[in-house]
């Protein structure tokens, strides 16, 4: 009696399951990627073909110059994966692929090969010498209101929940990207711009549905590469946020698999143990180690099989396509450690291999040094792993500057943490490849932390301009930007006053400003330009002085120049006797304060106020 529920169930399981369509007819839906390169450093290129039981067909690739090498079908009968070789033969040009069945061309689909840049092959990356802005493009300003919504999109605009979508898009960046040069930013990132068509809180981009896709509400794939063009122009730099861990549960392959192991899959629903110290545990059972590596970061973002070479090639060439494509500078990569490490390892060497001056920088969230420097390269692992990641993230830092302002000094908090943190450089092979900040897009607000104290203020980012490493900076930040995290996500990623027309007020603006916005501005800004153009706070030498009475003392040298920096950490005014430090101010008689503009001429004893930070140039 119920043979036809049951009937059209395993219909459905067969379409789903083995690739049989209800249609015969051939056809191509997906090409990826549907255009490269000629003259790349690795002359082959895996082709992704998909549609409807394409792989009852054969490919004929009659592209001078270009050879298909094999071909690769899987479970799925709807996908055929090409294996070409892009000789330095080939041309530059428009053509078609053909897909043969019996003897006979059943279907199509148009191949671009495009001329190679070469002024990417030559540029600096993003290093020491710079100061990065990081910003949530949905959060940051709506410069084009028309794209606030589009076809197909499931998640309309809301601006009035904190989960919802906004409208900030690229051509807002643009409009402000003078604005981030004058505050002294030198180079752009932002958090991802790819196509994430999820039906709720989908305005931080992570569920990526489209590698290859800029999310329609943010603009175009064209106005991506806009946006690096005008970051040139400025001198000013673009680092594109990669997700490789995960995609969103509505990527459309999610409809229809390659093959089982694409993404990690369970009976049921199962979610990351998020215990990253199972990577390098050398106790850890695979049980846990493989609940971290493979589990789902969450209920709608699977967790994606690099250990699968097909999904290995895919990652490795998409993200190339981006490089290429829109010209960029430098990549960071989230949840870097929950991706399989020994083949995000290859991912990270062959994107190195065809761009050999690109800095990658990987979201790292552990909270020791120890821990951190296991994901950078050159790192002698106990377990043998060898990572291939340029730069890894400083929460250790983040964590030792969180609660030093407002704690009561002793040996072991308030400034002496910093101290205590900067001893253990020694595990890092590449200290100044590390990135260094007080917040970010999943942090507490720093400002939410410190009371909007503004002298805190100041002495955090003291720190943070001088120190080694990389330093970063959050939108909002240079207006005391506050939120609360334990209210959601959503609180510390307000929108940026002034980034929407009807905004009551423009904080882009000096006069749209509170006077404390605008003495946290100009403090930023002073520090930002300042540090642009001293070699010695990117790549000097540091010598730091055991703490004292709540008062930290280190200095940054080089052959041409010695900075001082001088932290007071008291709620009162503090002397400095400067006997003690005479192995590095030896021979120097008079400074340069960069915070007040004052010269100094007397250095053997400065006085600081209470709660406050010096920045001298020795002379």
């Amino acid at each position: 009696m119920n043979y036809r529920p049951t009937l059209t169930a395993l219909i459905l399981f067969l379409i789903t399951f083995t690739g049989i369509n209800a249609s015969e007819k051939i056809t191509i839906k997906k090409l990826e990627p549907a255009n490269w390169w000629v003259g790349m450093k690795n002359p082959e290129l895996q082709l992704l073909v998909y549609g409807n039981n394409i792989s009852a067909t054969d490919a004929r690739i009659n592209i001078p110059g270009v050879s298909l090498k094999s071909t690769i079908k899987v479970e799925n009968k709807n996908y055929l994966f090409l294996n070409l070789f892009i000789s330095d033969q080939a041309k530059v040009g428009n053509y078609t692929l053909d897909f043969i069945k019996d003897n006979k061309v059943v279907t199509s689909t148009k191949f671009e090969l495009w001329e190679r840049g070469q002024n990417i092959l030559g540029r600096k990356s993003f290093d020491a010498s710079d100061a990065i802005y990081l910003l949530m493009p949905d959060r940051f300003s709506n410069g084009n209101p028309a794209n606030d919504s589009a076809i197909g999109v499931s998640e309309e605009p809301d601006r009035k929940s904190p989960d919802g979508r906004h409208g900030g898009d690229i051509q807002g960046i643009i409009n402000h990207l003078d604005y981030l040069q004058n505050l002294g930013i030198t180079a752009l990132w932002s958090t991802p711009l790819m196509e994430d068509n999820m039906g709720k809180t989908s305005y931080h981009t992570y569920a990526i549905t489209d590698y290859y896709r800029i999310d329609p509400r943010y603009g175009t794939n064209q106005d991506y590469r806009r946006l690096a063009d005008e970051l040139h122009k400025r001198n000013m730099k673009l680092i594109m946020d990669v997700v490789t861990n995960h995609c969103g549960s509505e990527h459309w392959w999610m409809k229809d698999l390659p093959c089982t192991d694409w993404v990690h899959q369970f009976k049921e629903f199962t979610r990351s143990n998020y215990q990253i110290s199972t990577s390098y545990d050398p106790y850890a059972s695979e049980y846990d180690k493989n609940l971290d590596l493979n589990g789902w970061f969450d209920n709608s973002m699977p967790d994606l099989n690099q250990t699968n070479p097909l999904m290995l090639t895919y990652l490795v060439q998409n993200t190339i396509w981006w490089i290429e494509f829109a010209n960029l500078d430098g990549l960071r990569v989230d949840t870097y450690p929950y991706n399989d490490p020994v083949k995000m390892a290859e991912w990270t060497q062959a994107i190195r291999k065809e761009y050999p001056n690109i800095n990658i920088m990987g979201e790292c969230w552990v909270h020791s040094p120890q821990e951190i420097a296991y994901w950078q390269e050159g790192t002698k692992n106990p377990d043998g792993f060898k990572s291939t990641l340029p730069t890894v993230m400083d929460f250790a830092l983040h964590d030792a500057l969180s609660p030093a302002f407002n704690e009561k000094e002793n040996w072991n908090t308030g400034v002496r943490r910093f101290y205590n943190h900067f001893t253990l450089d020694y595990v890092y092979t590449h200290p100044f490849n590390i990135l260094i900040f007080t917040e970010n897009h999943d942090t507490q607000r720093f400002n939410k932390i410190i009371d909007n104290d503004l002298n805190k203020f100041k002495i955090a980012y003291t720190l943070i301009f001088t120190v080694r490493g990389v330093p970063e900076f959050y939108y909002g930040s240079e207006i005391m930007m506050t939120g609360d995290k334990d209210k959601g996500d959503g609180d510390i990623r307000r929108d940026f006053p002034g980034g929407w027309p009807n905004d009551q007020r423009n904080a882009f603006t000096s006069e749209g400003r509170t006077p404390q916005e605008n003495e946290a501005y100009n403090f930023i800004s002073k520090l930002l330009n300042w540090r642009k153009n001293n070699p010695v706070i990117h790549f000097g030498k540091t010598m730091q002085f055991l703490p004292q009475d709540g008062c930290y003392v280190y200095f940054r040298y080089n052959n041409e120049k010695t900075v001082m920096v001088i932290i007071n950490n008291n709620t009162v005014s503090k002397k400095i006797n400067t006997s003690r430090y005479a192995e590095r101010m030896d021979g120097f008689t008079s400074g340069h304060e960069i915070i007040s503009g004052n010269n100094i001429t007397n250095l053997s004893e400065i006085e600081l106020a209470p709660k406050s930070s010096m920045i001298i140039e020795l002379k």
